[in-house]
Order: structure tokens, then C-alpha cells, then sequence
């Protein structure tokens, strides 16, 4: 009776630490549909495992009130579990989409870990740190100079970093208004590769779009829903921009 007690305890703590993880994890880091975009769900069923189920198991195991060495099993049980946790997070964390940029002809997802330090010095003041209470919306332009652009090209065909994740070329997305209007394509074009009701779906609870652009990530491509008039993204969908 006093191993399911200690189990209990210790499951009902570890709860509510994954609860507060996930609230964050799928609240701020990772806002629907970008979990799924980059593929994070995952790594947060280990580590909701691994402190949800692991940790109270071997405390279960150990559990004996008698045994003298009990505090001190307890007491590495809760550290290995925290650092576990700790890690797990950690990890995610580095994986959170941070921008989701505007190039040439789509948008980028960009996470914290993918982000190009080298230029923070050159960028812009509010393209330095990334966010922490989920991404932003820039654009990357090429840089003027020739001999720059060049190199970028070379970086990137070596699989170095590319225009999304270089920073010190971000500008506001405002200052590609007329250059997103241009790419962007109309709607019926999502029925081609869509079930058209998922298509009718999706531009029911978004009304004010009226085109889209694809949206590139590492997992799963999704579309970007536009309103022209404006230049601005409505919303993020899952409906896939090709066949």
C-alpha cells in the first residue's frame, strides 16, 4: 500500500510538470499547425514518458519504508528524471520555429537552432533574438552586392545557410508587400492538390483570404492563407501546396 502511495504522489507531481511543458511546448513554441510542420510531437511523448511514467515506475520499484537507503534512491530517481526532463526541453526548445520568412516565392519556416549567428552584429535590432512567445513574420531579401550575394549562393549550395536563415538580411514583411502580391497565388489553385472540402473548410473559418503561398518546413509542407489586398498572412493551414 505505501509503494502505490509513493507511485501516486510521485505521478501526480510528474503530471503536472508535463501538463505545464505541454501547455507551453503547443501554446507558444510550437502554435497548431507548425507541431506538426516540423515534426515535434515526438520527442514531447519521451520526455512526457519518460517523466510521466519512468520516474513514478521506479520510485514504485524502490519504494520500501524500511530500507535505509531510500531518501538517497528517491533523491536520484527525482534528479535523473529532472535532468531527463531538463534535456528534453532543452531540445525542443532549440527546435521551436522562430521566423517564418517570405522568399522569392514562399515562406520558410526557420527554427531557433537553424538560425545564422554569424551577422547578429549586422542585423537589425529586432531580428537579434529570437522569439520565445512563437515566430514572427519577416522577409528575406538578396544582399546588394555582388560579391556577398555570391557567396551566399556558394554557402548555400554547399548546404550552408541560406537567405531564410540569415538574419542580417531579414526586413519587415511590410517592405515586400508588393513583391508578395505578385507570387501569390489564388485560391482555386489549392483545390488541384486538396480535398475540396478540406480546401472549403479552411477558407470557411478564414474568410478574409484571398490567395496563399506555400509554406516550407522539415517535415511537412503546409499554405500559407493570404489576404492580397493587404499583403499579410491570415492564417497557417494544413493543405498541401503541391501534389
Amino acid at each position: 500500500m505505501a509503494r502505490f502511495t509513493a507511485l501516486l504522489i510521485h505521478m501526480a507531481g510528474s503530471f503536472i510538470l508535463a501538463t505545464a511543458a505541454v501547455a507551453l511546448i503547443y501554446g507558444a513554441w510550437y502554435p497548431a499547425p507548425l507541431d506538426k510542420a516540423v515534426g515535434v510531437s515526438s520527442i514531447v511523448l519521451m520526455m512526457i514518458a519518460v517523466d510521466v511514467i519512468l520516474g513514478p515506475l521506479l520510485t514504485f520499484i524502490v519504494y520500501q519504508p524500511e530500507k535505509k537507503s531510500l531518501r538517497f534512491d528517491l533523491t536520484m530517481i527525482v534528479a535523473l528524471q529532472l535532468a531527463a526532463f531538463a534535456y528534453g526541453l532543452t531540445t525542443i526548445a532549440s527546435g521551436r520555429p522562430v521566423w517564418l520568412v517570405f522568399n522569392a516565392d514562399r515562406f520558410d519556416v526557420v527554427q531557433a537552432s537553424e538560425v545564422d549567428t554569424r551577422y547578429t552584429a549586422e542585423a537589425n535590432q529586432e531580428f537579434r533574438q529570437p522569439s520565445w512567445t512563437g515566430p514572427k513574420w519577416v522577409a528575406s531579401v538578396n544582399p546588394k552586392d555582388i560579391e556577398k550575394r555570391n557567396q551566399l549562393i556558394l554557402e548555400s549550395v554547399e548546404g550552408g545557410p541560406d537567405l531564410p536563415q540569415r538574419i542580417d538580411l531579414f526586413q519587415p514583411l511590410d517592405s515586400e508587400a508588393a513583391h508578395l502580391r505578385t507570387r501569390a497565388q489564388p485560391l482555386d489553385k489549392l483545390r488541384e492538390f486538396n480535398l475540396r472540402d478540406d480546401v472549403n473548410a479552411a477558407l470557411t473559418t478564414w474568410r478574409q483570404a484571398d490567395a496563399w503561398l506555400p509554406l516550407m518546413s522539415r517535415i511537412q509542407p503546409m499554405v500559407v492563407l493570404l489576404n492580397k489586398a493587404e499583403a499579410k498572412p491570415v492564417a497557417i493551414v494544413n493543405l498541401r501546396p503541391w501534389s
